[in-house]
């Protein structure tokens, strides 16, 4: 694809949406087998996208509330009940995309509790859009391990580690470059003889982050531990494993991390 005909922000949300024609959707995706980091990034929004539908679809065949069906009874607008349940919709869109738009900046006590924090978002994201995968789980398979570590750390710019966990039963698949967060980061992944996988999410964080414990967060269907250990932000997730048993996998990561 040349540089006249390279792809923007709107057709990749498009691409994303599937509203793209058969041609031009076409070109995209050849463009994407030459960059990998635009492709990881479409894939990323297609993800989100459906865990939106997933969550959101529901609420189109729900009742209009009944305080706005009231409301649209004693106007005297035809288009009232109709327009009513359209804010509603809109309310919920507007919501939700401005929710994921912002979630970069720094929110109250009270919200953070509500909606789980960056590195878990994200990690929990990275996790739904490539475990489910078969044949490309990984960028870097486990054969290659020492030239993945050795890549990994390159690209985060410190000295990066793929704890081994084939004590609790699983095993390291390999691992891929993620797209900017604002950084690189890395992701390793795990399946053990089950076929049940954990993904360990790994980004440098600045200089004013200070180590923090294990914190807990749930995105959808996946479950997230996420930590700050001196330069980097690390979230193990699953969608397979149960809160306790992915603690205790939690702990073996740290203390691998922390000899």
């Amino acid at each position: 694809m040349s540089e006249k005909q390279a792809i923007s922000e709107a057709e990749l949300h498009a691409w994303a949406d599937g509203r793209l024609g058969e041609g031009r959707r076409a070109e995209l995706e050849a463009w994407f087998a030459a960059q990998p980091e635009e492709a990881e990034r479409a894939a990323a929004y297609r993800s989100f996208n459906e865990m939106l539908r997933g969550r959101y679809d529901p609420v189109l065949d729900e009742p209009v509330p009944p305080r706005l069906e009231r409301a649209a009874r004693r106007s005297s607008r035809p288009r009232a009940l109709a327009l009513a349940a359209g804010w509603v919709a809109l309310g919920i869109a507007i919501g939700t995309i401005a929710g994921w738009q912002l979630h970069a900046l720094q929110t109250p006590p009270q919200a953070a509790k509500a909606e789980p924090p960056v590195i878990a978002r994200r990690a929990a994201l990275a996790h739904a859009t490539y475990s489910p995968e078969v044949r490309h789980p990984v960028e870097v398979g486990a054969d290659q391990e020492q030239h993945l570590v050795a890549w990994l750390s390159k690209r985060l710019g410190g000295e990066v580690r793929a704890p081994k966990l084939d004590g609790e039963g699983m095993a390291l698949v390999g691992g891929r470059l993620l797209p900017r967060d604002p950084g690189p980061v890395a992701q390793f992944m795990y399946q053990n003889a089950q076929g049940r996988r954990v993904t360990l999410y790994v980004r440098t964080e600045g200089p004013d982050h200070r180590e923090t414990a294990f914190r807990f967060a749930r995105e959808g269907n996946v479950r997230v531990f996420y930590w700050i250990d001196r330069k980097f932000g690390y979230a193990l997730s699953s969608a397979d494993l149960e809160r306790d048993e992915l603690l205790k996998l939690a702990n073996v990561v740290y203390r691998q991390l922390n000899p």
